[in-house]
């Protein structure tokens, strides 16, 4: 066991960063003399004296042989890891080496069709072909879940030549399916389980939350150490165990994704978040659990307001409260654009949702105002029955047909029609409301009735279609001829 106190990374930009000398090399602003006093008004000064280059010091995140490389080791122990990288790019240039260290062109690669927007960049990027599972599907509070050990074995068993799966755990909304049921399914077919546990960096540290996917079994998993845990936003990690997945060719497509520029406050903020898990992680997380919780159990109790709960049948992280607002006779969207009035922002709003992420940077304080805003929420007198489509709607999920690789159709030559003109015709860009960036319509797919209706749907109720080259959604990029 090391010595999880240690923070080899802060400690070398601490060191540079004091060290009296003239600087000749990059950023620009040479240790924040060059920064705007706009910046420097809102942000101090500070900070970018740490905004340094790869100094000998500092070492090298393609090559780590000194700093990095011991807090990634470190990061490797804390999170159960056989062996980690830091992330700069976000989980996004995870995601995406992950599916080029494993698929090559024209491979087949089993998921989820509610994968994010960064599944379908390494789609193209590797010219993988895409078998899509649809998760299990809560049409009353029309949320996606997780995709089933059931219909693992059954896309498998039709396409044995698959080279991964990949899963998505936890959802947005929390819910964990049956990892360790699926890893030992994938297994069998000697492939690797590639997890998509962006929000899921927490898990590691306490018992009372969802098994972490390493420990569920996991080959590979990509998580947002800033989305759950202390890190700046964009810093990340990639984790592997096992022999499934060879470490030259994750190096090799992480030198094709990540900056060869990075920033090493971002590497710092990821030194840092590990050493505050691995101390006092358990210690956080209880405390965290004890306000969402808390707040769980208020905001159950408020009339007009319900929420997502755990059963024997659904995992769930606590820590995620995902609130349905359908029975005031709104979507999510107008309630979030009333109660960020009332000083109180969600994570994500949906249709029929307001979804919450409760962290180790909450308080008591920030409890007790979600309580009160939401039941503030259902005081409101002028709120009316607008989200009645979304109650109308069909029960099923949108129907998705894949015609072409997503990679053949993002490199096609490619039309603009009215999106009247799109029915039938095979897509030509990624289309998806965002957050939480899960597209509705990707490079390959068919262009179906439902998905236009939804699309649409959503837009009028005040979401964000996001992706597309007109996110007015007038007109669409479709595959020419």
């Amino acid at each position: 066991m090391t010595n999880q106190n240690q923070t080899p990374l802060i400690d070398a930009l601490k060191a540079c960063t004091t060290r009296p000398h003239t600087p000749f090399y990059t950023p620009g602003h040479k240790r924040g003399a060059g920064i705007s006093p706009l910046l420097t008004d809102l942000l101090g000064k500070d900070v970018f004296r740490a905004d340094l280059t790869e100094l000998a010091e500092l070492d090298n995140l393609f090559t780590p042989q000194g700093v990095i490389l011991a807090a990634q080791e470190l990061a490797a122990e804390a999170f159960g890891a056989e062996k980690t990288w830091f992330l700069v790019n976000g989980s996004t240039c995870g995601i995406e080496a992950a599916i080029l260290a494993t698929c090559r062109m024209g491979d087949k690669i089993i998921l989820p069709r509610n994968v994010h927007s960064s599944v379908i960049s390494g789609l193209i990027l590797s010219g993988a072909i895409p078998i899509f599972i649809y998760p299990a599907y809560n049409s009353d509070l029309d949320i996606a879940h997780s995709i089933t050990p059931k219909s693992v074995k059954t896309a498998l068993a039709k396409h044995p030549d698959a080279k991964a799966v990949l899963i998505v755990y936890p959802t947005y909304n929390g819910v964990c399916g049956d990892l360790p049921a699926i890893a030992h399914i994938t297994h069998q077919y000697n492939i690797p389980l590639i997890v998509d546990e962006a929000h899921g960096a927490h898990f590691h540290f306490h018992p009372d939350l969802p098994t972490s996917a390493l420990t569920a079994g996991a080959d590979l998993t990509v998580q947002s150490i800033h989305k759950t845990l202390g890190a700046m936003t964009q810093a990340s990690m990639l984790h592997i165990q096992g022999n499934r997945i060879d470490i030259d060719r994750i190096n090799k497509a992480l030198q094709l994704v990540q900056s060869t520029s990075p920033s090493f406050i971002l590497l710092a903020s990821l030194d840092a978040a590990r050493q505050q898990m691995a101390i006092d992680g358990k210690k956080l997380l209880s405390q965290t659990l004890e306000l969402a919780n808390k707040a769980r159990n208020k905001i159950n109790q408020i009339p007009g307001l319900s929420i997502l709960q755990p059963t024997d049948f659904l995992k769930l992280d606590q820590t995620r409260l995902t609130v349905n607002v359908s029975q005031l006779g709104i979507t999510g969207f107008t309630a979030e654009d009333i109660i960020n009035e009332m000083g109180v922002t969600p994570e994500f709003s949906s249709l029929q949702n307001l979804i919450f992420i409760i962290s180790i940077g909450n308080t008591e304080s920030d409890i007790q105002n979600l309580i009160q805003t939401l039941f503030n929420l259902t005081q409101v007198k002028s709120l009316t029955s607008e989200c009645q489509p979304c109650k109308d709607k069909n029960d099923d999920m949108i129907a998705y047909f894949m015609c072409i690789s997503p990679r053949e159709a993002f490199f096609a030559n490619s039309e603009t029609l009215p999106i009247e003109k799109t029915l039938e015709r095979i897509c030509a860009e990624i289309i998806c409301p965002y957050p939480p960036g899960i597209p509705v319509l990707m490079p390959g797919e068919l262009i179906t009735k439902t998905a236009l209706e939804y699309l649409q749907e959503i837009q009028k109720m005040g979401g964000f279609i996001t992706g597309c080259a007109d996110e007015t959604l007038q007109t669409i990029k479709v595959v020419k001829g």
